[in-house]
């Protein structure tokens, strides 16, 4: 599974990072966002443009998602 580490990325430049991992890396793959609510919501936005559904890694953990395709 391909992974996205997003520490250390400005929110500035986020969106573009993750719009280029989403088109060209097939699903499922996990996108690391940290604390930073701010990011998490870059992420969901570019992950609903492309349908796709997404879960936290693990229950306690919503600083990682798991992202895949709705119809697999």
């Amino acid at each position: 599974m391909k992974i996205l580490d997003l520490h250390g990325t400005r929110h500035n430049t986020a969106e573009i990072k993750v719009i280029n991992f989403v088109a060209t890396t097939e699903t499922p793959f996990k996108i690391i966002t940290g604390d930073s609510e701010a990011m998490r919501k870059i992420v969901i936005a570019v992950i609903k443009q492309y349908n796709y559904e997404w879960y936290p890694e693990h229950y306690s953990n919503y600083g990682a998602y798991i992202i895949r395709d709705k119809t697999n």
